[in-house]
Parts: structure tokens; sequence; C-alpha cells
């Protein structure tokens, strides 16, 4: 955004909102110096840095929300590095523009996929976003990414196999605290999600902590699941985290350096595939109909 474009919006925004305009204008203009910095001085660590077979990637994920549930999963560590970005949007291009990746296969709950990568680049890209969306929780089951991404691994034999899940990234589950994600416009344009809610103190930030918490438990112990049925060296990681106002910042805007949002987890373990689990093909129940016409409503069809 340009300095002529802000001042039109901000004209906008004080126009239609009052003072909550002129707020979040001077807001945006904020995250924008900060912006400003991360163009020109950034930093992180590329997932091709280190030798993984399995890479799973733990959309919005704090270092130190990780590092309170170490006790309650073998295979979660205290180890942390920084990412190469602060937003999805970002990461994306940052991990995959110029490496090779015929030979990867990258499992996404994550929507930017639709914007920002080519199927033809890999072995198999399977956004399973784009067919496993629950309407009852507004979001993308981390079920669905387990299962595809066993059935990936079990199909394919990939030499590097990528799982994106959605979670902890909001809506939370089982608390969404909002109102889920805009799958018609993901990234296009801003809606009110719960960092907003936090930032403007209407909701509690314990209780976003605890959710927040909640729903990394709730991936965490479908990741478990997925480490019982491949086989192979595995990182787990984040594309960024969430600032809870850090610096005066709230969630996860693009291209800026902070470290509380740029800290994420580097957890190595080892998986093996036991044999004991059928993935389900979601592509192929029923409920996959009904989320069809839910996407078709939010005008992805």
């Amino acid at each position: 955004m340009t300095f002529t474009d802000w001042i039109d919006e901000s004209r906008e925004r004080v126009r239609t909102s009052g003072w909550s305009g002129v707020k979040r204008s001077v807001y945006e203009f904020y995250v924008g110096m900060w912006r400003n910095v991360g163009k020109r001085y950034n930093y992180g660590t590329p997932i091709w840095e280190e030798d993984w077979d399995i890479c799973i990637v733990l959309d919005a994920c704090r270092w130190d929300l990780m590092n309170e549930v170490e006790a309650d999963y073998d295979f979660v560590d205290d180890n942390a590095k920084y990412s190469v970005a602060s937003s999805s949007g970002e990461w994306i291009p940052k991990t995959f523009d110029g490496v090779d990746t015929s030979e990867v296969a990258y499992v996404t709950a994550n929507p930017f996929s639709k914007m920002l990568l080519d199927d033809e680049d890999f072995l198999v890209l399977d956004e399973v976003w784009d067919y496993a969306v629950d309407e009852a929780i507004r979001t993308i089951p981390a079920d669905a990414v387990t299962d595809r991404g066993i059935t990936a691994y079990r199909k394919h034999n990939p030499d590097k196999l990528i799982l994106h899940y959605m979670q902890p990234h909001y809506p939370f589950v089982p608390n969404p605290m909002d109102d889920g994600l805009p799958l018609h416009d993901f990234g296009q344009n801003p809606w009110d999600d719960v960092w907003d809610k936090l930032h403007a103190s209407e909701v509690d930030r314990d209780e976003v902590w605890r959710n927040y918490r909640a729903n990394l438990e709730y991936v965490l112990d479908s990741v478990n699941t997925l480490l019982d049925n491949i086989d192979g060296e595995v990182l787990i990681t984040a594309d960024h985290g969430n600032l809870l106002g850090e610096w005066g910042l709230y969630g996860h805007p693009d291209k800026v350096p902070i470290k509380a949002l740029k800290r994420v987890p580097w957890c190595k373990t080892q998986a093996t595939d036991t044999g004991t689990y059928e993935p389900e093909d979601w592509s192929e129940t029923d409920a996959a109909q009904d989320r069809e016409e839910l996407l078709r409503d939010l005008g992805y069809r």
C-alpha cells in the first residue's frame, strides 16, 4: 500500500466509522512502518536447511505456546528457530520459489496455495481446503490433513512430504471466538478476527490464550495419529506465530520482523508406519458434497 492509498483509505474509514476509523488508520500506518523495516531487514531459517522426510507445518503456532504442551506429547520439544516469514502469504513463496519440488508432496489446508502455487510444480499438491471444509467449525479439520497426508505417503512415496495444517490458526476448535474463515475472499479483504477483537479489548487475553492452546492440542492429537502411520525423519514447525500485543501489534501481518512473531517450534522426531490406521478419503465422502455446496455459496465454485 502506498502512502496515497493509505490517505484515501483513511479518509473513507473516518467518513464511515468516525473515531474508530481514525484509530484503525493510525494502526495500519504503524504496521506499515514495521513492514518497511521488514522489507529491508528480514531473517529466518528455511525448512530445507534441516534434514527431514516429513515436514509438519502448524499454521500460526508460537514457540512459547508449543513449549507449554511439551510434557503432554513425546514428539514435542523446546527447540525453536525463526521462520522466514510472518504470514502464510509470505511463507509460501519464500519456501517454494526457486526450489525443485517435483518429488515433493504438499498436503495443505491453507488456501493461499490457490493464489501462490502451481500443482504442476509438485509430485502432489493436495489442496485439502478446497474440499474438506467443515461447516460446523468453519475451518479445515486437522484429521482431513492427517488422512490425506497418510494417503499421499502410502500411494505416492514422495521424497519429501509436507503437511500444512490450518491449526492452531483461528478459528479455534472447539471454541472459535470469531466467525471463521471468509473463504470467498481469503487473503483479499480484512475481516473481524479474534486478534482484532483482542486489539479492541472485546475479548480477554487469557481466554484467547486458553483457546489458542486448546486448538494446538486439537491438532497435535491428530499429528500423533499421523506419526504412527508414516515412516521417516520428521520436522514439526510453523509458518509463523501470532502477536498478542507485543510492540502494540496483533495477529500476523506480513513482512513484520518482530521476534515474538517469527519465533516458531523446530521439533525433530521419528515416525513409524504401524499400518494400523486406514485414512478416510475426504474427497469421496457424502460430507464432501455438502462442503462443495458451502464453497459454491462462498464463491469458490
